[in-house]
């Protein structure tokens, strides 16, 4: 009997939940400003990204190497950042610069340390050794 690798796939709808935690409280923060389309664009975004989440998760396509699963939500991540300054305007993001941006790069680092294992590395007697 394999392991049902609870934690694993905990790990993969939380992590992500947490991730894309901000889009849909910002959304809500510009629909209270008045902001309705900023607002409904940042909830399509944040159930978009979520709902490929759940439907690309890697215990469905056990096979498909982890990079390519990550693409859709990473996408959806990427993409909220200029809805963001989109939303606050040109004025309050006037003080933003590109090396303010360094720092998200660390949330690739996924694609460089799994993007090539499968999900079913790591069923058990499967895959790669540890």
């Amino acid at each position: 009997m394999l392991p049902t690798r609870r934690g694993e796939k905990l790990g993969w709808l939380g992590g992500f939940a947490g991730g894309f935690l901000w889009i849909p409280v910002l959304a809500l923060v510009f629909l209270g400003r008045g902001e309705l389309i900023a607002g409904l664009v940042g909830l399509a975004l944040s159930f978009l990204g979520y709902g490929a989440v759940v439907r690309l998760s890697p215990w469905r396509y056990p096979d498909t190497p982890y990079w390519r699963l990550l693409l859709p939500p990473y996408l959806a991540l990427v993409a909220a950042v200029p809805w963001a300054i989109w939303g606050f305007g040109p004025e309050e993001a006037a003080g933003l610069n590109w090396w303010q941006l360094m720092p998200l790069l660390a949330l690739f680092s996924p694609f460089v340390t799994i993007g090539s294992r499968r999900w079913r590395d790591g069923d058990q007697g499967g895959g790669q050794a540890r």
